[in-house]
């Protein structure tokens, strides 16, 4: 009997050998442990994507970085990351996605240990940039070894459980910086949001061998041409989201979107017709082009810069209008966190009574909750009630998690297994591309507004932006395939 990969099962379910030059065992299931142990990486990628916004004061104050320098601290790792997302899939499918993953783990937790022990702003920069490229390496593998060795209800409860892992990890990632910088552990303030990933790392890197290893059947080659064009249309877009809101939006930052577009229609033309030879592209049109593919992506992209518009906007409103510091505006966001994974652990049920109209149903309490604050803010302002506001937080949070755990299993319910970490790794480009426009687009917007509107007109006019992007959910969700 052979497994999806063609080849014979292992012997013992529970270890997988490393295996020989040229060679990779087949996935054997993924145990419970194995699922922490990729989902432990993953987490940390995402934590340490908002855990240092809290600290930057005081690496400011120990480095004497400037703004600039700063901001690199921040946008770096992003940059990197997003770059590097869907080669790192591709790299995965050829060479093997649990040796990708540990590669990609050992150099975070590296990199990690190079930013708590930055000498100068500087220093710290590069080690970001760095550590974002290994988060690029790893993460990928997460959603293709699930995807390779799981199948049904397993492969239910695992999306969903990196569902929960994607949103709960940009919440914890802002309380548990707080709370490093706050209790100032071991006496090394600011280092300690870095240092904290050395021990997880290594004891996932540990527990790394009971993670079954799954790979292409055949070796995808390498597309130098659609890599290259690949790269040339991302750094022209994030170019835009990152330096824009530093630099003013001036005229000649617009015009790298132009330059964007021509890349991505030549790279558009380049993958078509290097596919058309029987060549294997970066990213394929074929799989692309599935409906699965196609409208799932088109609803993750509102989906996701709603969710992350709405977490910037909300950070602003808390810490300015309210005073809360990192650490309580963190705390407020707990109904949340718990209503997001609660829901969550129902999801597949839910699910398997109906079928993709659950992201319709996670649209409109998504929606209902965007409109409730809307309301409460508007109409108790400038001291709205709290738990009204923590009822409607919940409702997003419980809306979020019936739409992106189902959204990501139809996406990649239309990828063959030996594409898996292609298609993980543009799944999570888009995600991540999607959530920093939004946070970008949300914050520019209700910094605008608020300069010549009153606080609660620009806030619940924000909010009004995202119920337009619930909806949009809404009308691509009726067209969702059954992700089952």
């Amino acid at each position: 009997m052979t497994n999806r990969e063609g080849l014979p099962p292992l012997k013992d379910p529970n270890a997988t050998p490393e295996p020989s030059v040229g060679t990779e065992p087949a996935a054997a299931g993924l145990s419970g442990l194995a699922l922490v142990v990729v989902l432990t990486g993953y987490a940390l990628s995402i934590v340490d994507a908002s855990i240092v916004n809290v600290a930057l004061t005081s690496i400011s104050h120990d480095l004497h970085g400037g703004p600039a320098a700063l901001e690199l601290v921040v946008s770096g790792y992003g940059l990197t990351y997003a770059l590097g997302l869907v080669l790192g899939g591709r790299l995965g499918d050829a060479f093997g996605r649990r040796r990708l993953y540990a590669y990609g783990l050992a150099a975070f937790t590296v990199t990690s240990a190079l930013c708590g022990l930055a000498p100068t702003v500087e220093f710290l920069v590069g080690a970001r940039l760095l550590q974002g490229a290994a988060a690029a390496m790893l993460v990928p593998q997460v959603l293709a070894t699930i995807q390779a060795a799981t199948e049904g209800r397993a492969r239910a409860r695992a999306i969903g459980m990196y569902g929960v892992t994607a949103a709960l990890g940009m919440v914890i990632g802002q309380i548990l910086g707080g709370l490093l910088v706050s209790l100032d552990v071991a006496g090394i303030g600011w280092r300690s949001v870095f240092a904290i990933n050395v021990p997880i790392g290594a004891a996932a890197l540990l527990a790394v061998r009971r993670v079954p290893a799954t790979r292409a059947d055949a070796k995808p080659g390498f597309d130098p041409v659609g890599t290259v064009l690949f790269g040339v249309t991302m750094v022209c877009v994030l170019a835009v989201v990152v330096a824009g809101p530093d630099l003013g939006w001036p005229l000649w930052l617009w015009s790298l979107l132009a330059v964007a577009a021509v890349g991505a229609l030549a790279l558009v033309r380049a993958e078509r017709g290097l596919e058309a030879r029987g060549g294997s592209p970066l990213l394929s049109p074929a799989v692309l082009s599935r409906p699965g593919m196609r409208r799932g992506l088109a609803a993750v992209v509102p989906f996701s810069a709603g969710f992350g518009a709405f977490l910037f906007v909300y950070a602003l409103i808390a810490q300015g209008h309210f005073g809360f510091d990192g650490l309580a505006s963190g705390a407020v966001l707990s109904p949340f966190a718990v209503a997001f994974f609660v829901v969550a652990m129902y999801t597949p049920r839910i699910a398997a009574a109906l079928g993709g109209r659950i992201v319709t149903l996670g649209a409109v309490v998504q929606g209902a909750g965007l409109l409730l604050l809307a309301l409460v803010i508007r109409l108790g302002w400038p001291h709205p009630s709290l738990a009204l506001v923590l009822v409607g937080i919940a409702f997003f949070g419980a809306g979020a998690a019936l739409i992106g755990p189902t959204l990501f299993r139809t996406i990649l319910a239309d990828v063959p297994p030996a594409q898996a970490g292609m298609g993980s790794g543009v799944l999570v480009t888009s995600q991540q591309m999607a959530t920093a426009l939004g946070a970008t687009g949300g914050g520019t917007l209700y910094l605008s507004l608020a300069g010549w509107l009153s606080t609660a007109s620009a806030t619940v006019l924000v909010l009004a932006l995202l119920v337009c992007f619930s909806v949009t959910v809404l009308v691509i969700s009726l067209k969702l395939p059954d992700p089952s």
